[in-house]
């Protein structure tokens, strides 16, 4: 049972792996990863302005302190000119307390002194990171998109992307409904001819009455120009009622029958 909760386990990364995979926009991880660099240096400069201003406290109350001291070294040199020892006593010991403080508060200046540089320096090198890191992404961004689209126009121009695809499987389906078309249009065309169908119309012709036409129809094209011919060069009427056949023989006699018929005058 557990070997099975274990290979659906895998199943299920696997499959879940391969949709980041799909999901995944290498620029917007970049994007992202960028801004993550941004918040951290934002975070390292609060950090350098907290320890400076810190410092800049401690300064402060060590200038107070150093006022006091000085404050109380001219009270116990008025005491001691005045003859009061006591009072010049208690004075130096006030100033001596506020020496051990002030030394404190330097060893402390120079704690964070110390820490606020090194702050800064990592501050900038952090900014140099970010820097180029950003250069780097904008770079890599630009490779990217120019892969991308080049794939894209690859994938066009071969007709394997999904579009195209969609797109030549139309203009398939339409060269195979025309060449269909056109086969079934010369079927009927040469069933027609054969008279295997009839014509409504009564259009159409068989192959005997096709062909009669066109004999015929060459035979009167021969006769007009052997006729056109016979006339260009001057033949005599009997070489064109020979060429015209019988309609020239048939004219012929018509001719000599009105000859026949036409009253005769006796010269006088």
């Amino acid at each position: 049972m557990s070997g099975i909760m274990k290979r659906m386990g895998m199943i299920f990364r696997a499959k879940a792996n391969k949709a980041l995979d799909r999901a995944e926009d290498p620029r917007e991880t970049l994007d992202y990863s960028y801004q993550k660099q941004l918040e951290l240096l934002q975070k390292v400069r609060r950090g350098v302005a907290d320890v400076a201003t810190s410092r800049k406290r401690l300064e402060l109350q060590m200038n107070q302190l150093n006022s006091q001291s000085s404050k109380l070294e001219e009270q116990g040199k008025k005491a001691l000119a005045l003859g009061r020892e006591d009072l010049a006593r208690e004075a130096l010991t006030r100033r001596a307390a506020l020496q051990q403080q002030i030394a404190d508060l330097e060893q402390q200046h120079e704690t964070l002194q110390a820490e606020e540089n090194k702050l800064t320096l990592a501050s900038q090198r952090l900014q140099a990171k970010v820097d180029a890191f950003r250069t780097k992404k904008e770079t890599i961004k630009a490779t990217y998109t120019a892969a991308q689209a080049q794939t894209r126009i690859g994938e066009a121009f071969s007709g394997i992307s999904e579009e195209m695809g969609d797109v030549g499987m139309a203009i398939q389906r339409a060269e195979d409904k025309t060449a269909q078309l056109q086969a079934r249009s010369g079927a009927i065309d040469e069933l027609l001819a054969s008279g295997a169908l009839d014509d409504p119309t009564g259009t159409s012709k068989d192959d005997l009455t096709a062909e009669l036409d066109r004999i015929s129809g060459n035979a009167d094209v021969e006769i007009e120009l052997a006729r056109m011919k016979a006339e260009l060069s001057g033949g005599s009427a009997a070489e064109r009622q020979a060429i015209e056949g019988g309609t020239g023989s048939r004219g012929a006699a018509r001719e000599e029958g009105q000859q026949q018929d036409s009253p005769k005058f006796d010269k006088q």
